[in-house]
């Protein structure tokens, strides 16, 4: 069954993972009732926490570790499992396609399970961990051009059931959080960067997603290092020749982080006439 959609999800902190009260956990339990019905033969996760000099695909034979990468938060939180199986095959097709598009280097990572920018949406999304997974790293040190791209070569696998999804954070600079447990108003350079993301993604203005850093207000303190915003890029481009953005849910949490996330639909014509 071919796909139509690619996803930017915002997955926010990993307290997502055993707390309730955070908004974006109830969007993520709602994901096959409301966001995406189709279940897709597997899953192609390009993650903020996987940041390689080179694009490298994790090859997981069986099933997928799952990573505790981070530090300092709650016991019962790394006692937490999400056991989907591996997608040697997905990552195969992923390294074949980036090379066929002009990527001189694709690295194969084996072994590697999944960070939490995969597991801890993915554990409400698709709780019964039956769905194959693969990742696809980021490259941090390059731009958002770079991304685009990589998701450009990556579309064709949407026709194979492929569900692509870029998950990251819409704002993310931790040393802003608000961590005193008292109610906080949204800062006003994460509102302001947040909604230029917003409307640029909603008029389509992909170029100047593109080039954020130049086009957005307060683009490096939303951002100080662009790894969690360049999984959007990828989903941009992995949607096809003219995308339209839906804001599909919207959220905040500690005063700057936002948990913005948005589905990417081909509209274009070719695409539509071959879906008829």
């Amino acid at each position: 069954m071919a796909l139509n959609d690619t996803f930017y999800l915002s997955h926010g902190s990993p307290m997502m993972s055993i707390d309730d009260s955070i908004k974006a956990r109830q969007f993520f339990k709602s994901w096959k009732d409301s966001a995406f019905v189709a279940k897709p033969k597997a899953i192609l996760c390009i993650s903020g926490h996987y940041d390689t000099t080179y694009p490298t695909v994790n090859v997981v034979s069986g099933s997928n570790d799952t990573i505790y990468d981070f530090y300092g938060f709650p016991s019962s939180m790394y006692k937490l499992k999400y056991p989907a199986p591996g997608a040697p095959a997905l990552a195969k097709r992923v390294k074949e396609a980036l090379i066929r598009a002009g990527f001189e280097r694709v690295d194969e990572e084996r072994g590697r399970g999944l960070d939490h920018g995969a597991w801890v949406p993915l554990m409400f999304m698709y709780p019964e961990a039956d769905v194959p997974v693969c990742q696809l790293s980021v490259q941090s040190h390059l731009n958002g051009t770079h991304h685009y791209n990589l998701g450009k070569a990556l579309a064709p696998l949407k026709d194979e059931g492929i569900l692509i999804i870029g998950s990251g954070s819409a704002t993310h600079n931790l040393r802003t959080l608000n961590r005193s447990g008292k109610p906080s108003a949204i800062a006003p350079w994460a509102l302001e960067f947040d909604d230029w993301l917003k409307d640029a993604l909603l008029q389509g203005r992909y170029n100047d997603v593109n080039e954020y850093e130049k086009k957005a207000p307060h683009a490096r303190m939303a951002h100080p290092n662009p790894d969690h915003l360049f999984p959007l890029h990828v989903a941009i481009g992995a949607a096809g020749g003219d995308p339209k953005a839906k804001l599909i849910h919207h959220s905040w949490d500690l005063g700057t982080m936002s948990y913005a996330s948005y589905q990417f639909t081909d509209s274009s014509p070719t695409h539509q006439s071959q879906e008829l």
